[in-house]
């Protein structure tokens, strides 16, 4: 059965292992996390699990989310993720996943979505080169320079890269390990950097590592 659980970013330290060898890790407080739907191959087509993580105050949830929790007897959720999980047919609405879900060793992928760095330029952006600074180039040096489109097509491609917002996207890092599982306290520390702001929403599902 693969493993998923929601969870919080608090933030980076470092541990050591019993060699005396510091591990830099992220700190996820992850879960608890309750399955408030269930969907079925006979009912919705496929077999998935929706976990609800984060609790919120009801004046917050509106109308179509408020008959959605009742229908399944859950305190209204803050953040609700669907994952497809192998042997959810054992699952069941109201099960509770807490961070003992995986233990140290597990291999993961994590998702999250990075830090928004608003509208930046073609060079911080997509890494072009700057125009030399000797002759000619005017107070042009750090923009795109000539698009080439002419009368014909008339408009610039699909995909150029050009200035526009960056980041503020969903980011997923893969094969990162559990290093340490603290269950009282609903802690995972994962080896390495995840994407995201401190407090940010991300996702952990377990993986095979790949070679």
């Amino acid at each position: 059965m693969t493993k998923a659980i929601i969870g919080k970013k608090i933030g980076m330290t470092q541990i050591f292992d019993e060699t005396g060898k510091v591990i830099p890790v992220t700190v996820v407080e992850a879960g608890p996390c309750v399955v408030v739907q269930k969907k079925t191959v006979e009912n919705d087509g496929y077999s998935a699990v929706q976990f609800g993580f984060g609790d919120i105050r009801e004046k917050l949830v509106n109308k179509p989310l408020e008959g959605h929790f009742k229908k399944a007897d859950v305190a209204p959720k803050r953040t609700l993720k669907e994952f497809r999980l192998e042997g959810a047919e054992s699952i069941n609405v109201g099960d509770i996943f807490k961070a003992d879900t995986f233990a140290q060793g597990d291999i993961v992928d994590v998702s999250g979505i990075s830090k928004g760095k608003g509208y930046q330029g073609t060079i911080k952006k997509n890494n072009q080169h700057r125009l030399k600074e000797t002759h000619g180039s005017g107070p042009v040096a750090r923009h795109a320079g000539s698009m080439g489109a002419c009368s014909s097509p008339s408009r610039i491609y699909k995909g150029k890269k050009l200035p526009g917002h960056m980041g503020a996207e969903k980011v997923t890092v893969q094969n990162l390990e559990i290093v340490k599982v603290d269950a009282e306290n609903n802690l995972i520390a994962v080896k390495g950097a995840i994407p995201g702001p401190r407090n940010s929403v991300v996702t952990i599902v377990d993986c095979v590592k790949k070679a």
